[in-house]
C-alpha cells in the first residue's frame, strides 16, 4: 500500500501508462547518457507557472532552479548554504549550458510581500523575509511612487526583479567571463499567468515586450 496522496500516486500511473510508455526510449537514453539540458530556466516555485508545461519541453531539455519570487542573489562565496548559487554553478560549469532564462510571473505572492512586508501568507517564518529582503531597495521606490495603483507597483517589481536577477547572474564571474565573450546568452521573461502572455526582456533596453505568436 502507498503512502502517496491519492492524487499523486493516480498521477504517477498516469505518467506511466501514457507519457513515459510514449518516451521510454528518451527516458532510458538520459539514463545512459545522462542529462544534456539546453537552456538554465530560473523560475518562480509558484505551482501556477511551471517552465516545462509553458514552454512544452520534454524530459532532459530544461535545467529548471526555482525559489520564491525567482531571485538570484549576488555572488557570495563564502560558508553560508547557497541552493539557487550553487544550480547556477552546476549548470554552467558542470552541464556548460549556455543560454540562461530568468523568468517571473504575474500575481507573485513572493513579490507582494516584498511590497507588503505584513502580507500574508509569507509574512511569519524564519527564512522568506530575509530572502525576499534582496528586493528590499526596488520594493522601496515603488512603494513610495504616488504615480501608481497597486497592480501596476505589482508588475512592475515582477519585472524589475528579473532586470535584478540577471545584474546579480552577472556578477558571477564566470557567467560574466563567458557572457564577455559572447559564449553565453541571459535572457528574461515576464508570464501573465492569466492570459498566457510571455512578455520577454529586450537586452537592451530592459523593456518587456509581448512578440506576436501565431495560435
Amino acid at each position: 500500500m502507498s503512502n502517496l496522496p491519492d492524487h499523486l500516486w493516480n498521477g504517477y500511473r498516469a505518467f506511466m501508462t501514457g507519457r513515459y510508455s510514449d518516451e521510454r526510449a528518451r527516458y532510458r537514453q538520459l539514463a545512459e547518457r545522462g542529462q544534456e539540458p539546453h537552456t538554465l530556466v530560473i523560475a518562480c516555485c509558484d505551482s501556477r507557472a511551471a517552465p516545462e508545461t509553458i514552454f512544452d519541453c520534454g524530459p532532459g531539455e530544461l535545467f529548471v532552479v526555482r525559489n520564491v519570487a525567482n531571485l538570484v542573489p549576488p555572488y557570495e562565496p563564502d560558508g553560508n548554504y547557497h541552493s539557487t548559487s550553487a544550480a547556477i554553478e552546476f549548470a554552467i560549469q558542470a552541464l556548460k549550458i549556455r543560454d540562461i532564462l530568468v523568468m517571473g510571473h504575474g500575481r507573485c505572492g513572493g513579490i507582494q510581500a516584498a511590497l507588503d512586508p505584513n502580507a500574508k501568507p509569507l509574512s511569519p517564518g524564519d527564512f522568506i523575509g530575509r530572502w525576499i529582503s534582496l528586493l528590499k531597495p526596488s520594493a522601496e521606490k515603488i512603494r513610495d511612487s504616488d504615480l501608481l495603483t497597486g497592480g501596476e507597483r505589482q508588475t512592475a517589481l515582477e519585472r524589475i526583479s528579473i532586470r535584478s536577477s540577471i545584474a546579480n547572474l552577472h556578477s558571477f564571474p564566470n557567467i560574466a567571463a563567458l557572457a564577455e565573450k559572447g559564449e553565453l546568452r541571459v535572457h528574461g521573461a515576464w508570464f501573465d499567468i492569466s492570459s498566457g502572455e510571455l512578455w520577454v526582456m529586450d537586452r537592451d533596453s530592459g523593456d518587456f515586450v509581448r512578440p506576436d505568436i501565431e495560435t
